[in-house]
């Protein structure tokens, strides 16, 4: 596989707010990159691998986790598109928001496809990244060539009371300013119970999560949120989109996911049966081949 390297010159929903937008080499599970190149945008440093040749692939992460999460995608589909992993604003070896310095994720996406020559790429969107993935091609209509979501987060989305009382240690141990306390709630929530069944999955899902800076867990993101947001408008998606959802997933996702194949005419979704949340770890060669499977189909 060719690998290179793209040249270039406290709230009430704190964490919360980061995944659904309502207001250095490092070893993991095997040898992984976590330092790319960093690339100069928006304000913004950064941090971008690329792989392969062929039509752009962009992956994008999800809360708490960074590049290194498609590890295991990365060299089946390089194999035959151009891969581009970046860490989103704020995550991984990407610089930080500036508190009160508005800035929007779909932007800086925005200028690293343009940065990159990448017109109309498809999109690969986890968790957070769906949120993402979404939020651009909703402000940039007619540069997206299909989307996936891998347990993709809807913008805007009203998360049920359930969800909202599970994730209430998380949010309390970040009002408090403490980041290990909301990092070990991170990890006990129903998001992560089938990961945490497979030690060597935990492992790496903790690996990124003890890097992560805790950053949205104790600020109030000043991310600039899609209006009205994609939950609002998803009958205007016109993008050919898959929505991957592990059986074992948690309730919510599964509701957006069906949301989203109601109200987008050219969205269909699929379940992958046995998975929890972390799917592209828990799962990764199931999770490849639905990718490459629904790139490969006329878009």
């Amino acid at each position: 596989m060719t690998r290179r390297r793209f040249l270039a010159g406290t709230g009430a929903a704190l964490g919360l707010a980061a995944l659904s937008g309502c207001a250095g080499t490092s070893v993991l599970g095997g040898e992984s990159r976590r330092a790319g190149t960093p690339v100069d945008l928006n304000g913004a440093r950064l941090n971008v691998d690329i792989a392969g040749e062929g039509e752009p692939v962009i992956l994008l992460h999800g809360f708490t986790f960074d590049l290194r999460m498609w590890e295991s995608q990365v060299e089946p589909i390089a194999a035959r598109h151009r891969v581009v992993r970046y860490d989103l604003r704020g995550y991984g070896l990407s610089t930080l928001p500036q508190p009160g310095v508005l800035y929007s994720h779909a932007d800086d996406l925005a200028a690293l496809a343009a940065r990159l020559g990448a017109s109309r790429p498809h999109l690969v969107g986890f968790g957070l990244g769906g949120r993402v993935a979404l939020d651009y091609a909703l402000a940039y209509p007619g540069r997206t060539r299909s989307i996936v979501l891998v347990e993709g987060v809807v913008g805007g989305w009203t998360w049920s009371p359930a969800f909202q009382n599970a994730y209430r240690p998380v949010l309390e141990a970040g009002q408090r300013g403490d980041v290990a306390a909301a990092k070990a709630a991170w990890l006990q929530q129903p998001f992560f119970s089938a990961a945490r069944e497979r030690p060597e999955v935990m492992a790496r899902v903790r690996r990124m999560v003890d890097d992560y800076s805790g950053w949205h867990f104790t600020h109030v993101d000043p991310e600039r949120p899609l209006t009205p947001p994609a939950a609002r408008r998803l009958a205007a998606l016109d993008v050919p989109t898959l929505a991957l959802v592990g059986e074992r997933d948690v309730p919510d996702l599964h509701r957006m996911a069906d949301a989203l194949v109601a109200d987008a005419s050219g969205a269909r979704r699929a379940t992958l049966a046995g998975a929890g949340y972390a799917s592209p770890l828990e799962t990764p060669d199931r999770v490849s081949a639905a990718i490459l499977t629904f790139l490969s189909a006329p878009h």
